[in-house]
């Protein structure tokens, strides 16, 4: 797969972004460069080659996730970092003046 100008301009555009045609030229080049090094890796010869999710032996450091319950409401929103009339502020992901 060849990396274009237009692939990185369509990118840019969906993560409303904008860069300078330097920029552009930049990443062109690096995202190809990325691609290329995948498809070297894919001709690899990976026959009876085990499945590796980790290379080294290591307990999880995370906490386990279970549900926490609040006892108020308010008490919940004091954890909220952005918060309006009363619920939780979240960012928009959609614009609705957009035709694409």
């Amino acid at each position: 797969m060849k990396i274009t100008k237009e692939n990185i301009n369509h990118v840019a555009k969906l993560s409303r972004l904008e860069f300078s045609d330097d920029v552009i030229d930049s990443f062109t080049k690096q995202m190809g460069d990325i691609i290329n090094m995948a498809d070297q890796l894919a001709e690899v010869d990976t026959e009876g080659v085990e499945e590796t999710v980790q290379v080294v032996d290591r307990d999880t450091v995370f906490r386990e996730d279970k549900p926490e319950h609040w006892e108020s409401r308010a008490e919940l929103m004091e954890n909220v970092p952005e918060k309006a009339d009363g619920f939780i502020k979240v960012p928009v992901i959609i614009d609705k003046d957009d035709n694409e």
